[in-house]
């Protein structure tokens, strides 16, 4: 037990003895000095030198650093250990500006050592390691310019059903700059764009490296380009075939079923945007074909209009139809039966026509199989139920039959409206009886 109490102890005053020996360091590196910091020098070799405004402010005076320029220095930083301990050497940098150099030639520029942001600066020193000064020498020259042009190289895929359209590249041409000789090497600028199985249209910023005349990549460190990166799109379409549409107006007698048609091509094939093609199911080349005002055989020719920011991939750009009736006749029934509603009250309507002919049309056996009695003319007096006198008015055509059979042309006949005799004997048009005549 004693023994154990003893090891603790021992093991704290050896404890105590390290911080003291500590602070006593501490104290001797920042003060021993004649109450001043002991110094130490850290020799940092070969920094890279940043030529600030290069690219911007040089470049736009159409000069630019040539390769025999210095481009490193070499510093001694400056400190107490416990500062320099502190800093990491490997992050210190070395800029000199260069945008107020205007003519070329061999020039001599002030440079500085950059810190890093989270170190304090304010407890060190440093200075150029002989037989380096504060400045570096810098050869300018005149700068070279030369444009290039940006090809893409798509690999993968779009989905099946699916077609890429053009690719576009921004900007399509590069502007390089640099020494004649190493610009005139290069001859295009090539981006990569992998796809796979894509359904739409993608954009994507990509790098891009430089090629010779033999598409050999050439080593570009001393070519300078205006961009690093090409923006390239990628339209994706949907690939779709529409069929080619007719959109027919039927009436009695002139039926689809009694037509005998084709329409030369049957569809064609497009491409464009999915949300424009998703409802698209047809292409339509007549909106209201009329087959009742057509007859006999004829060929008509139509422009194939494409929905809009849609491609033909089938290359036709009109369409034939070609059409007639199977069987299709004409004939003309003279009937007897005239009727007429919404007769004037108080009045009698006399109906001078005695009989009319009525021109048919459908097919052979259903116009053949109607009779004169089968075709009824209803005149409607609505809109001369205040009148007196003679007047024409339309009839509408009923063909009372189970065939189908139209109407052609349109009918009037020709009445009399008087007042009603009170000595008159009940008879056509009496006012018990408006609905037909005698």
């Amino acid at each position: 037990m004693r023994n154990n109490q003893g090891d603790k102890a021992n093991a704290l005053y050896i404890l105590i003895s390290i911080l003291v020996a500590i602070a006593i360091w501490i104290y001797v590196d920042s003060s021993g000095n004649g109450g001043s910091a002991y110094e130490t020098t850290v020799s940092v070799e070969n920094i890279p030198v940043e030529f600030y405004g290069e690219d911007t402010y040089l470049a736009d005076k159409g000069l630019m650093l040539l390769d025999d320029t210095e481009s490193t220095v070499s510093v001694e930083v400056s400190g107490s250990k416990t500062a320099l301990m502190k800093l990491d050497v490997s992050a210190i940098r070395v800029r000199a500006d260069v945008s107020d150099i205007t003519s070329t030639g061999t020039q001599s520029i002030s440079w500085r050592v950059i810190f890093p942001t989270s170190f304090d600066s304010s407890n060190v020193s440093y200075k150029p390691k002989k037989p380096s000064t504060y400045a570096v020498s810098v050869n300018v020259g005149e700068l070279y310019r030369k444009s290039v042009d940006v090809r893409c190289d798509i690999q993968g895929a779009v989905a099946e059903g699916y077609i890429a359209g053009e690719v576009q590249c921004q900007p399509n041409v590069l502007e390089l700059r640099g020494q004649q000789a190493e610009v005139e090497k290069i001859s295009y600028a090539k981006v990569v764009l992998p796809i796979d199985n894509i359904k739409e249209t993608t954009t994507q910023t990509l790098t891009y490296k430089l090629y010779d005349e033999n598409d050999r990549e050439v080593d570009s460190v001393n070519v300078h380009p205006v961009t690093d990166r090409i923006q390239v799109v990628l339209p994706v379409n949907v690939i779709k075939e529409l069929p080619l549409v007719i959109n027919f107006v039927e009436a009695p007698g002139s039926r689809v079923a009694n037509l005998d048609y084709t329409i030369e091509p049957l569809s064609v094939t497009v491409s464009g945007d999915a949300a424009l093609l998703r409802d698209v199911d047809s292409i339509v080349l007549e909106e209201s074909f009329d087959l009742e005002s057509f007859s006999g055989e004829a060929t008509y020719n139509y422009q194939i209009t494409l929905p809009d920011g849609c491609e033909n991939l089938s290359g036709v750009t009109r369409a034939t139809l070609k059409i007639r009736y199977k069987d299709l006749v004409t004939a003309t029934v003279t009937t007897s039966r005239i009727e007429y509603e919404n007769a004037p009250e108080g009045k009698t309507v006399t109906v001078l026509t005695s009989d009319l002919p009525v021109t048919l049309r459908g097919t052979s056996a259903d116009v053949n199989a109607v009779t004169p009695e089968d075709v009824i003319l209803l005149a409607d007096l609505r809109d001369v139920s205040s009148a007196s006198g003679s007047y024409t008015v339309p009839v509408e055509v009923r063909v009372d039959t189970n065939g189908d059979v139209g109407v052609v042309g349109t009918y009037q006949i020709r009445i009399t409206i008087s007042d009603i005799v009170e000595d008159e004997e009940p008879g056509i048009g009496d006012e018990n009886d408006t609905d037909s005549n005698g």
